[in-house]
C-alpha cells in the first residue's frame, strides 16, 4: 500500500467544518513513514502512484516533485505533475492523483496544530495558496527546498530529536514557497489594492452555507449590493452572485464525492430548503446533476 494509498484571514476550520465527513488521520500513515514523530511524518514517492477515490485529509502535506509526470486532481481541478514542482495541501482539500512511473518525489505530513507553529511564514492568505496549490520552482529554490526535507529527515531519524529544530525548518520552507508562489498569485495585487474584495472572498467562506444574496455580503461591507458587483466584474471578472456560488458549488462536490450523505441531506448541509432546489442549481452550474457527478 503507497503512502497515499492510506491517504487568513481564512480559518482553517472552515475547510473541514463538517464533522461527519470521513478524513484520513496523520496516524493512517506510520507504519509506511521513512521518519517521523507524532506530530510530523516524512514520507518519499518513488515510481507509479494512483489514488482513484476522492478523499482528505485532516493535516496539511507538502509535495516536493524532483521528477515526476502525472495528474494531480485538487478540489476537481486537474493540475498537472511536472520536475520540481511543491504542491499544497491544506486539511479538507479533496485529491486524487496518477502519477507515472520513474517518479521521485518527497513529502511532509504535518499535524495542524503543528502546522499553526510555523504557518505565518506562509506570507499570503490561504485561500491563495488553496487556489493556488502547485507551485513550480526554480533549480536553485528547489534545491534549498531538497536540503531542508533532508534536513527535517535526519532530525526525525535522530535519536533525540528537537521539536524546535524541526518548526523552524518548517518555517524556511514555507518562506521558501512563498517566495516562489507571489510569481503565480496573480489575484493576490487585485485582493491587496482592494481589500473590500479579500474581505468579501473571506465572508464568503464563512457564510456561504447560510447567505447566497449579494445584499448581505455588501451590507456587511458597508457598500451597495450594486457597487459590489461592480467591483467584482471590473477586478475579478465574474459577477459578486458567481463568486458566492462557486464556493457553494465546490463544497457540494466535496460533499458528493467523500461523504454517504443523500443528495437531500447535502441540500440541508448547503443551506438550500428543497432538495429539487438544490439539484437544479448544481445542474446548471455544473452541467450535470448531483446523482450524475457522484456516479462519474
Amino acid at each position: 500500500m503507497s503512502v497515499e494509498h492510506a491517504t487568513q484571514s481564512v480559518d482553517m476550520a472552515l475547510y473541514d467544518d463538517t464533522s461527519y465527513i470521513p478524513v484520513l488521520g496523520l496516524h493512517e500513515f506510520r507504519k509506511t513513514q521513512q521518519a517521523g514523530r507524532e506530530e510530523f511524518l516524512y514520507n518519499e514517492l518513488h515510481g507509479e502512484r494512483h489514488i482513484d477515490k476522492p478523499h482528505k485529509h485532516d493535516f496539511f502535506i507538502i509535495n516536493l516533485f524532483e521528477s515526476a509526470k502525472g495528474v494531480h486532481n485538487i478540489d476537481f481541478h486537474d493540475y498537472p505533475i511536472g520536475n520540481k514542482q511543491v504542491h499544497v495541501l491544506f486539511p479538507g482539500q479533496v485529491h486524487t492523483w496518477s502519477i507515472k512511473p520513474r517518479t521521485t518525489g518527497y513529502q511532509l505530513m504535518i499535524q495542524q496544530q503543528f502546522f499553526e507553529r510555523f504557518a505565518p511564514s506562509l506570507r499570503f492568505s490561504f485561500s491563495n495558496y488553496m487556489n493556488h496549490p502547485v507551485i513550480p520552482l526554480t533549480n536553485d529554490n528547489f534545491n534549498l527546498l531538497k536540503y531542508e526535507f533532508d534536513a527535517i529527515r535526519d532530525e526525525l531519524n535522530s535519536p533525540n530529536s528537537v521539536q524546535e529544530v524541526i518548526s523552524a525548518r518548517a518555517a524556511v520552507i514555507a518562506a521558501i514557497i512563498s517566495k516562489e508562489a507571489e510569481n503565480i498569485f496573480t489575484d493576490l495585487k487585485v485582493f491587496q489594492s482592494n481589500p473590500r474584495l479579500a474581505k468579501f472572498n473571506m465572508l464568503i467562506d464563512k457564510f456561504y452555507k447560510q447567505e447566497k444574496l449579494v445584499g448581505f455580503y455588501a451590507s456587511k461591507l458597508h457598500i451597495s449590493a450594486n457597487y459590489l458587483n461592480i467591483l467584482c466584474k471590473n477586478h475579478l471578472h465574474v459577477s459578486a452572485t458567481k463568486l458566492i456560488q462557486q464556493r457553494v458549488l465546490l463544497e457540494a462536490k466535496r460533499l458528493l464525492q467523500t461523504t454517504d450523505l443523500s443528495i437531500k441531506e447535502i441540500a440541508f448541509e448547503l443551506g438550500f430548503v428543497d432538495h429539487a432546489y438544490f439539484s437544479n442549481f448544481f445542474k446548471s452550474q455544473a452541467g450535470i446533476t448531483p446523482t450524475q457527478f457522484r456516479e462519474g
